[in-house]
């Protein structure tokens, strides 16, 4: 949401390349489909402003500082050794813990607002943790919309204005299709015994095809792809979570990390690119797709349901994963506990940037080593 106002102050207010409208209807539309949502408005923008160079250079632009931080942490991560260096991976472990726990409840808040998007919160939570696979994670996710259908019905209150689309029908559904196949194709393709690397773009493509409801709720995903077969472990992918919350930039710049470090597969540099194609791919092409069919489908009641039912799915899916693996592998003892707070009350009651509070957490991690 930060970089949702900063885009605003920025490109509507300051430079005035768009209407506050037409920003408006875009960070709708973001919000509704799946994806990484500040980097599909950045990525609009630069798409109605240049054509599809500008959408590709607006990514560029956003995505590319935070990933070259994240790479050169997975360098230098391997360097910290030492009753010093596990201390300060176990505090990022910890920070991990209250930036979720903040993340849960403002979409809580915002997401859940009355009792049956909580109730439908509960129920993916229970489920989930229960099960923390992919497909059921995915299965979760289908039937909150299937409940929100039903029971998060209510009319539109004011009239939706058209929005100026700079993509065609033909481009739309060339890219809905592309999104379906790659989803459809690259599981089987794994299955049918491909090139490692393919299996590890499939990890981060299904991932950046699932997420709903912002960049946290990837968490989950990456860790079962990634975790159980053994490509990274769990004290690697949780410092890496955490050291994302130290730059500035999209959450999903976290694959860049997790393709740097991932073993046996390529690593390294390349890896770290495979992965950030990977997992931003399928929310610019469904955003493609959507682009040319989004006033149609915003004034439809039951759609705009779903939605409500599948974001409300997607708080408890990260209230699970709060849960496991965060809690139950960075809170120990009662300092780490004690930790987790501080910077829990840190982000909710001070509103510290999350820098300042991964540093605290860092020093936290150190002392108690």
């Amino acid at each position: 949401m930060a970089h949702i106002g900063y885009f605003r102050d920025e490109f509507v207010m300051r430079r005035r390349w768009l209407d506050d409208a037409t920003y408006t209807d875009i960070v709708a539309l973001c919000q509704f489909l799946p994806g990484p949502a500040s980097s599909q408005v950045g990525f609009s923008i630069g798409l109605m402003r240049a054509g599809y160079l500008g959408g590709l250079a607006a990514w560029t632009g956003f995505t590319l500082p935070s990933a070259i931080a994240l790479v050169l942490f997975a360098y230098g991560a391997y360097a910290l050794v030492g009753p010093l260096g596990m201390g300060l991976l176990h505090g990022l472990k910890i920070v991990a813990v209250a930036i979720v726990a903040q993340a849960v409840l403002g979409m809580a808040r915002t997401l859940c607002p009355d009792r049956q998007r909580a109730s439908i919160a509960a129920l993916a939570t229970v489920v989930t943790l229960y099960s923390s696979s992919s497909s059921t994670q995915i299965g979760a996710i289908v039937l909150g919309g299937v409940a929100g259908f039903f029971v998060c019905r209510t009319p539109a209150s004011v009239a939706i204005a058209p929005m100026p689309i700079p993509v065609s029908h033909r481009v739309g559904v060339a890219s809905l299709t592309t999104f379906v196949l790659l989803l459809v194709g690259l599981p089987l393709l794994v299955r049918f015994g491909s090139h490692p690397d393919v299996a590890l773009f499939d990890a981060f493509y299904r991932s950046g095809a699932l997420v709903f409801g912002g960049g946290h709720v990837v968490l989950p995903l990456l860790r079962d792809a990634f975790v159980p077969p053994g490509w990274v472990s769990d004290s690697t992918f949780l410092a890496g979570y955490g050291a994302t919350q130290a730059i500035p930039g999209p959450l999903f710049a976290f694959a860049a990390y997790l393709g740097a470090v991932v073993w046996p597969t390529t690593g390294g540099v390349a890896g770290a690119a495979l992965g950030l194609v990977g997992i931003f791919l399928p929310g610019i092409l469904v955003l493609l797709g959507a682009l040319p069919f989004w006033d149609t489908l915003r004034a439809r009641v039951g759609a705009r349901a779903a939605m409500r039912g599948i974001n409300a799915a997607v708080v408890g899916l990260l209230g699970a994963a709060l849960y496991n693996p965060l809690w139950t592998s960075s809170i120990n003892t009662a300092g780490d506990l004690s930790v987790a707070l501080v910077g829990f009350v840190l982000l909710t009651v001070w509103h510290a940037r999350p820098l300042w509070v991964v540093i605290v957490g860092a020093l936290g991690g150190i002392y108690l080593v």
